[in-house]
């Protein structure tokens, strides 16, 4: 029979393989499935920062189990520790299975210590979102915000998560900044983590025999 043949079967939805790509969803389907869901939430609120604070809220949601299907197919349920890790996850693996590419950029803040940057000139959440122009500032990117947030939070790195646009000299549209503030907490383990690691080295440097 043409077309016949063994159909490999899953115990387990975290057990199927994850396609690649755009193959997952088609951008149409996405802009509308994702049009709706900012209209019902206007529909729920009576000003932007209560909109966009729900559009992150339905993020986190998505980048809770983002994490956890990534981590259980890719990693062996295995964690990120450090924090460049952490990052290097969010701005690579992440954002290829969500988006299809890598972000644009990753930028460590120049004025504070806990905050960094991931950066696209075209988000795909704000591309086929036309903004009243009563509407203001609003950045529908607080959705992926929250997905980020998510994806942090579920991995041990608490962080406050939020979405800029930032206007670029010779573009009619802005990119998409989203701004990462982690918590007293994880900069402080970073230090201890680093700490340990500069001992450890001393101490295999002091163990290592000298040639006579």
């Amino acid at each position: 029979m043409i077309g016949a043949g063994k159909i490999k079967q899953y115990s387990n939805v975290l057990d199927k393989p994850l396609s690649k790509g755009k193959q997952e969803v088609s951008s149409s389907a996405f802009a509308f499935l994702f049009s709706e869901l900012v209209q019902y939430n206007q529909t729920q609120v009576d000003n932007i920062a209560e909109l966009e604070r729900r559009l992150e809220d339905a993020g986190y949601a998505v980048g809770a189990r983002v994490l956890e299907l990534l981590c259980h197919r890719d990693k062996g349920n295995r964690r990120e520790t450090r924090l460049l890790g952490i990052l290097s996850f969010v701005h690579s693996t992440v954002w290829k299975v969500l988006f299809g590419k890598v972000a644009d950029s990753l930028e460590k803040g120049t004025e504070h210590e806990d905050e960094y940057m991931i950066s696209e000139k075209e988000l795909l959440v704000n591309r086929f979102i036309s903004i009243p122009k009563d509407m203001g500032t609003f950045n529908c990117g607080a959705f992926v915000a929250g997905i980020v947030r998510g994806v942090l939070d579920g991995a041990g790195f608490p962080a406050v998560v939020t979405a800029h646009f930032v206007p670029m000299e010779g573009q009619h549209r802005p990119r998409t900044t989203i701004l990462i503030k982690f918590g007293e907490e994880v900069l402080r383990r970073e230090a201890r983590l680093e700490h340990g690691n500069f001992n450890d080295l001393v101490k295999a440097i002091i163990a290592t025999p000298v040639d006579s």
